[in-house]
């Protein structure tokens, strides 16, 4: 066997989530569907680094894939072969690295970097419609990014948990919450180890009471410390949300851009 990690993007407006379901397209399911043709035929199962939801996008989505070890297989080989197969679908391989057998793509992740956008006009979206939330009234970013720096840290994060939520535990550290206004747009940075379900959306939903003044900046603090999805605000629409990263150490996609330009000029 040869385990291969992928680093991907797609638009999630078109599938029901990253995990394979009884009904409609998943992005789990065209990924092993496009290995198995890659492999002749042969199962070909995947682990990611995080289960996006549906609606939800990814510009660094990471998956890893265990082939069989007969095939000959290299990077160029496996991002574009897989990307091929994955046509007409909104997801494509941006990169492909083989790792050990011990690495694992959600295990192995040190941490997951997440970014929503609003966009913060009276005018609906034309070019970035599904992929921002779209909110008409002012709102006011700094208040936003101030009661967001209470929510930093290692913490009982109930509040912001969605009640499906599977985890044991609802502690999570929060290691950043940065928001600013870039002209129209309000774009959220979030990272951390691990996040409970809809915590990302939670959080922003949350601190939109604070933008359009509906809430007072310390309220945001007081909801966490209630530890009560009640107490907390709404869930923001998963439209704005996308996975941009996700950090290993060692990175396994470090050097998988030069080693496929490499093979593409070798057989060039």
């Amino acid at each position: 066997m040869q385990r291969w990690a992928v680093l991907l993007e797609y638009d999630g407006g078109a599938f029901v989530g990253w995990q394979r379901q009884a009904s409609g397209v998943s992005v789990q399911s065209l990924l092993e569907d496009a290995a198995s043709r890659l492999s002749g035929g042969r199962d070909v199962a995947s682990v990611t680094a995080g289960r996006t939801d549906a609606g939800v996008h990814a510009s660094g989505q990471v998956a890893h894939l265990d082939f069989p070890g007969s095939l000959q297989l290299n990077a160029r080989a496996v991002r574009d072969g897989l990307s091929f197969h994955l046509k007409p679908h909104p997801v494509a391989v941006l990169d492909a690295a083989p790792v050990s057998l011990d690495w694992n793509a959600r295990f192995s992740a040190l941490n997951r970097r997440y970014r929503y956008r609003i966009l913060n006009r009276s005018t609906r979206p034309a070019l970035d419609a599904g992929q921002v939330w779209h909110v008409k009234f002012p709102l006011d970013a700094d208040a936003m990014r101030r009661a967001a720096q209470t929510l930093l840290g290692r913490h009982d994060f109930s509040t912001f948990r969605a009640s499906s939520c599977q985890a044991k535990s609802p502690l999570r550290t929060l290691d950043r919450l940065d928001v600013r206004r870039d002209g129209e747009m309000i774009l959220f940075e979030v990272e951390a180890r691990s996040f409970l379900h809809h915590q990302v959306r939670n959080l922003v939903g949350t601190l939109q009471m604070v933008g359009c003044g509906r809430w007072p900046e310390e309220r945001v603090r007081q909801a966490l410390d209630a530890r009560d999805r009640s107490k907390g605000g709404p869930t923001a629409p998963p439209d704005g949300l996308a996975l941009i990263g996700v950090g290993y150490d060692p990175d396994p996609f470090a050097t998988a851009g030069a080693n496929i330009l490499r093979q593409t000029l070798d057989a060039s």
